[in-house]
């Protein structure tokens, strides 16, 4: 094994991943966001969805590194994808879109589906889907107006922060918490275990 100090790098722009890798004492050495296509496939249910877009987003950032830097590197990346049955609830286009995602939950069942893929320096590839349930007590239209106005939904998958604001809406949880924050800390630290990871 190189002698060199194992590097990790972290394929996404979330600070909320960053927040949650932090807590278990892995600090990435570089974040490099992918940038791919996030558009869903003709008829791709939203399980396969996650888990192509992390392995997309994994395998772009390994494509662009130099040779030298495989040798030490780990690559890790994830993708959050809500659902409800087979349709997917991605990150709300307007306000619009993100009250009728939250119209949608009331008082219902979803889930989080978190897709994590980690590449190893010697190319070895592990993926993983975490599967979360959560289900939403019914909202007044007062909840989902004060909700909106908050813009807490921007840039979130399925229009909600279960951190923030709509942890009041929240009923039950079946599963991985951190698997709604962003990142399933449990399967991520597992998996960069067994691709040899020690940092």
């Amino acid at each position: 094994m190189s002698a060199e100090k194992q590097q990790l790098i972290l394929a996404s722009a979330s600070p909320r991943r960053l927040d949650l890798l932090k807590q278990i004492h892995i600090t990435p050495d570089q974040i490099l966001p992918a940038d791919i296509d996030e558009t869903p496939l003709k008829g791709e249910r939203p399980d396969a969805l996650a888990l192509r877009l992390s392995q997309g987003k994994a395998r772009a950032i390994y494509q662009s590194l130099d040779a030298d830097q495989h040798t030490n590197t780990y690559i890790l990346a994830a993708d959050t994808v809500v659902a409800q049955g087979q349709k997917e609830m991605g990150k709300p286009k307007d306000a619009h879109e993100a009250r009728k995602f939250l119209k949608t939950m009331s008082g219902k069942r979803h889930v989080v589906l978190g897709g994590i893929t980690i590449i190893s320096p010697d190319g070895r590839e592990s993926s993983r889907v975490v599967k979360t349930a959560v289900k939403f007590k019914i909202l007044t239209n007062d909840e989902i107006e004060t909700y909106i106005a908050s813009n807490e939904w921007d840039g979130k998958a399925g229009g909600y922060a279960v951190q923030g604001l709509a942890s009041a809406f929240v009923k039950s949880i079946q599963g991985s918490y951190t698997n709604i924050v962003g990142l399933s800390l449990y399967e991520t630290r597992n998996m960069l275990i067994g691709l040899g990871y020690e940092g």
